[in-house]
């Protein structure tokens, strides 16, 4: 089945310039249909207003975590099967674990490109 490039997509991200750069290697590769949050309670909001096809979040973030952000979508029954890819600067084993026990599809560390990107968008939505 292939990936549509208009859905919607909700990126989470303390760091402004972050949000800009997630957002211009998404629309390099064809995605449009992008929202932005800046804190995890913010992202929850979001995803319980509209229905997202992936979310991106950046772990370390104030006050509420990429992780615990995580946590609360696999938690919500009309979010837990939202795609979720976790971004991070650290690449510690513990975090990949915990995360993957928290039920996130995929991780990328910073910094990263588009090809990674795509790679990992790949490996979650399948190919586009």
């Amino acid at each position: 089945m292939a990936v549509d490039l208009g859905m919607p997509i909700l990126i989470v991200d303390d760091y402004k310039t972050m949000l800009r750069i997630v957002r211009n290697l998404l629309k390099q590769l064809g995605f449009n249909n992008v929202d932005e949050a800046t804190d995890g309670s913010m992202a929850l909001e979001k995803a319980r207003a509209k229905s997202y096809s992936l979310i991106i979040s950046d772990w370390n973030m104030e006050p509420m975590t990429g992780y615990e952000f995580l946590k609360e979508v696999r938690a919500d029954t009309q979010l837990k099967d939202t795609p979720f890819i976790m971004v991070t600067a650290e690449s510690k084993t513990d975090n990949v674990i915990a995360a993957k026990k928290a039920g996130v599809n995929n991780y990328i560390v910073k910094p990263f490109n588009a090809a990674t990107l795509k790679t990992k968008l790949v490996a979650v939505l399948g190919d586009f």
